[in-house]
């Protein structure tokens, strides 16, 4: 059971909490007033321990927490909340990054009572893709595990803003173990099905191509799709964006199809492989090349002059012959 903290808690003598902004299995996030800094917002990630663990497992895990924390504290891209700090106290871990204000792209999406325009979303998709290919190019790479609308905010100078930490994972390329910063397995309808088994599932950055995918899925459609469980059991069960929305531009249907693949092989192997073939820069891999249409009649008579003049004058000469 999760244990939040009441407004008003001062953590390491210089948070203030104000109010819960979110809560998850294993922690909840807290807007905190900076102290030290006035008027500066922070959002505060808590993760509470497992209560069914011991004490040494516990121990380890607080220090992989900071060591991992530490790493995620030197990212730095302006579409990411900068982590500013961390620390435990009284048992818990916290991660404390810059607090976004405006709203999340499933407020917009439940606003708008409908899918919204394809125009905003690749202005978006713009600023999304290059977020994930920067934490992707990380070494080693970062991944994110929770993408979704609810945790891409757009702030109030149209910023996009890739939020909620809490499911990062740094993925070690020596031996393609995934090592967990905070546990998680991601919200199911985005969640590609190799994430279903938490730390004892393989993951990589296809997986966050997955959840992206689904997400462009659910704000051009207004259709939220349907679990990779659910998938897996009725492979018609995901119809394609174009059959719900018929104004979606073709290549990005393609392009979301194609990051949607049940088996990670199939998907992208990169987000720059995704971009290429979301914004029409190159077709889908596998995509047969459309047939040459037949030239006009005009043009073919240019093109095939030298031989019709030929024709006309043996046809001519076949006339003249005749006639004699």
């Amino acid at each position: 059971m999760i244990v939040t903290l009441e407004s008003g808690v001062i953590l390491r003598e210089r948070y203030k909490l104000t109010n819960i902004v979110g809560q998850g299995g294993m922690g909840s996030v807290y807007r905190a007033e900076d102290l030290r800094l006035p008027g500066r917002l922070c959002a505060i990630k808590e993760v509470q321990p497992d209560p069914n663990t011991n004490d040494t497992y516990r121990l380890q895990a607080q220090s992989q927490f900071l060591q991992e924390a530490s790493i995620l504290a030197q990212l730095d891209h302006p579409s990411l909340p900068k982590v500013s700090d961390f620390f435990s106290e009284n048992g818990r871990d916290y991660l404390v990054m810059d607090f976004v204000s405006g709203k999340d792209l499933r407020q917009l999406l439940q606003e708008n009572e409908g899918p919204l325009a394809e125009e905003a979303i690749l202005t978006w998709a713009e600023q999304i893709i290059d977020a994930l290919a920067y934490l992707h190019r990380q070494a080693p790479p970062v991944l994110h595990r929770d993408i979704k609308p609810a945790n891409i905010k757009l702030t109030l100078d149209n910023r996009i803003k890739l939020v909620d930490f809490g499911l990062v994972k740094l993925m070690a390329t020596d031996d393609e173990r995934t090592i967990t910063v905070v546990q998680g397995r991601g919200t199911a309808l985005y969640t590609p099905l190799e994430q279903y088994g938490g730390d004892g599932g393989h993951t990589d950055v296809r997986s966050d191509i997955y959840a992206l995918g689904a997400t462009f899925y659910h704000l051009l459609t207004d259709f939220p799709p349907p679990d990779a469980k659910a998938r897996f059991l009725n492979p018609a069960s995901l119809p394609l964006p174009r059959r719900l929305h018929p104004n979606i531009s073709p290549h990005i249907s393609d392009a979301i199809m194609w990051a949607m693949e049940m088996h990670p092989d199939e998907r992208p192997s990169s987000v720059e492989s995704f971009r290429q073939v979301f914004f029409g820069l190159q077709p889908r891999p596998g995509t047969p090349l459309p047939a040459p249409s037949p030239p006009e009649m005009g043009e073919a008579i240019r093109a095939n002059w030298v031989a019709l003049l030929v024709l006309f004058l043996l046809f001519l000469a076949a006339i003249i012959l005749t006639i004699l």
